[in-house]
């Protein structure tokens, strides 16, 4: 059901994601989905630790073998294209904060910092400043992937160019700390 629930939120967004549109989309009435979550509020929060889980998954993937711009380079370029497969799911990550740190959103979460963690290490970023570095990283890589995703890039210039840059531009920040 939260397969289902996080396709048809792919499909039509987060935001337009309900449970009577789950119920017609998989051929049962609307209580009967009362049988697998508790709610509207226990859908969303299966689909973020689901869609935090599966980022976690491409970006852990991605820099498996590599360090340094590399790392960062494949981290960011898993995580933007998880984003743009996904937009809808992955909407239903931001602002979801878990209820305690047996959540599986919270364990989903850990996961997918973990694996931005990982890129961190191909760089001397003092222990203090760590989360401020994956504060910068999910800023950056978060603000592009969405934007790609609404439409927001309007100019003319090779959005893949502009990625790049961004990609060179937290590189040389994360070198320079």
């Amino acid at each position: 059901m939260v397969a289902a629930g996080a396709a048809l939120a792919d499909e039509v967004g987060f935001a337009g994601l309900t449970m009577g549109l789950l119920a017609e989309r998989v051929g049962v009435r609307t209580p009967s989905l009362y049988k697998h979550v508790s709610g509207q509020e226990d859908l969303n929060r299966r689909i973020a630790a689901l869609a935090l889980n599966e980022a976690a998954d491409a970006v852990g993937g991605a820099v498996q073998g590599y360090a340094g711009r590399d790392a960062l380079a494949a981290a960011a370029r898993a995580f933007r294209g998880f984003v743009l497969d996904h937009p809808g799911r992955y909407a239903a990550t931001i602002g979801m904060a878990p209820s305690g740190p047996d959540d599986p959103l919270a364990s989903a979460g850990r996961r997918l910092l973990g694996a931005f963690t990982a890129v961190l290490r191909g760089y001397e970023i003092a222990e203090p400043d760590v989360d401020h570095a994956l504060r910068t990283l999910r800023s950056l890589c978060h603000g592009f992937a969405t934007l790609q995703a609404a439409n927001g890039f309007q100019l003319s210039t090779d959005i893949d160019g502009s990625f790049e840059w961004l990609i060179a531009f937290a590189d040389r920040g994360l070198r320079a700390m």
